[in-house]
């Protein structure tokens, strides 16, 4: 199967090849997923405390908190919004803003799509919204990996039911107990997201394209922080990989 350009640009990295199941079968790919995600889960594990905390000192209900967690599932995305609802800002522009944080799904989305369009609607709806930037990390280097699977998307499903079980905890505990915990806001956050996201970059960046399209993000990144409604970060996601798809291109002509 032809791989995907956006796909190339993530390479081979360690999640789901290392230690792939010897004989597959739909359990043996379900409890790899679920193993091969834990480091990227405890990653996780402090966003999902931070988040039920500040969203219900933001003026959402409990469960109006764990509404959206159960329901939209996007880290991000609901950091972003509970922002802005705390500072009162209508709901029309939160629906905006959101979407266009999200956007960057699409893209790992088409990246997916050679591997899924032949399943049924019944796996595509659920892998579609359990899609995160985790998942993929992970579940793309599954179905890149050299090893003979025809259950690889049982590795998909046992990678996301593991992350979304994981934030749905979370939330919920941080509804609970982290506001027994004074200012639970400010135990750095944006360094851990930081540092999480750079552990799962750093295992891709093996050639070239790669290199400048992390390269060129990240520069963009830092050049476009000033941007309202965090929109820096989708103008650095196009730009890197629009910069790595057009290296790879020029590097590998007969590909194009």
């Amino acid at each position: 199967m032809k791989k995907s350009r956006l796909s190339s640009l993530f390479g081979k990295g360690f999640f789901g090849k290392d230690n792939p199941p010897t004989h597959p079968t739909p359990r043996s790919e379900f409890w790899a997923g679920m193993r091969d995600i834990i480091p990227l889960i405890v990653g996780a594990i402090p966003f999902g405390i931070i988040f039920g905390t500040l969203a219900t000192a933001s003026g959402l209900s409990a469960h109006g908190t764990l509404a959206m967690s159960l329901f939209v599932f996007a880290g991000s995305s609901q950091f972003i919004a509970v922002g802005l609802i705390a500072a009162k800002t209508s709901w029309l522009l939160i629906v905006l803003t959101t979407f266009v944080v999200n956007l960057r799904h699409l893209l790992y989305a088409v990246s997916l799509l050679p591997y899924v369009k032949k399943l049924p609607q019944l796996w595509k709806v659920p892998m579609a919204f359990w899609l995160t930037d985790e998942t993929f990390a992970v579940g793309v280097c599954r179905y890149e990996s050299s090893a003979q699977s025809t259950f690889k998307h049982w590795y998909y499903l046992g990678a996301a039911l593991a992350m979304y079980l994981n934030w749905q905890l979370c939330t919920l505990l941080g509804i609970t107990v982290g506001q027994l915990v004074p200012n639970a806001a400010d135990w750095g956050s944006d360094f851990a997201m930081s540092v999480t996201f750079i552990g799962m970059i750093v295992p891709y960046v093996k050639n070239k394209p790669m290199s400048i399209a992390v390269g060129i993000a990240g520069v963009t990144a830092l050049l476009g922080y000033g941007l309202p409604h965090k929109l820096g970060l989708m103008v650095a996601a196009i730009t890197g990989i629009s910069a790595g798809m057009l290296c790879e291109k020029m590097l590998n002509p007969k590909q194009a």
